[in-house]
């Protein structure tokens, strides 16, 4: 019902899906494809705040937590999916929620695709002087994120 027409009812089943996110994230998995497909059909803002968290914890449990059963599941269709995505978040002015939460998901997309980091640095130095302070706050530390990444792919080298 995340995907419903009736945005009453999305807007309630996102929330449900937002806490069995928090709680238990594995139990999306065999979702992902279904999840995937209609991601792009969201507008509503608390449906985007719930899909920005669930775009937020996939990445960290698949970049940082090494999530073995994700490992399976994230194709790399989901994945250009999410990032085109989290790119529209931020480039189209959604609320702050939806925003950092795409900027800490494109930050791990990019330790993949190396394009990422520098569109995303661009974005963000360009939306911190205008940014909320939830806004600047989880850009700097993502740009911060960025920079030592990049730093320790250089001494890699």
């Amino acid at each position: 019902y995340c995907f419903h027409d009736d945005q009453t009812l999305a807007t309630k089943a996102t929330w449900v899906f937002e806490f069995v996110c928090r709680k238990n994230l594995s139990l999306i998995y065999p979702y992902l494809d279904h999840i995937f497909k209609h991601l792009p059909e969201v507008k509503a803002d608390g449906a985007l705040r719930s899909m920005g968290l669930m775009c937020e914890l996939i990445t960290i449990a698949y970049y940082k937590e090494k999530d073995q059963a994700l490992k399976e599941q994230f194709t790399s269709t989901h994945k250009d999916i999410m990032i085109e995505q989290c790119f529209d978040w931020l480039i189209t002015q959604q609320k702050v929620a939806c925003q950092v939460r795409a900027m800490t998901s494109l930050f791990y997309l990019g330790t993949e695709r190396e394009w990422i980091h520098d569109e995303l640095r661009q974005l963000l130095d360009r939306g911190i002087p205008t940014g909320s302070p939830g806004y600047q706050a989880r850009a700097k530390t993502v740009l911060k994120q960025i920079n030592v990444f990049e730093t320790k792919l250089k001494h890699k080298d």
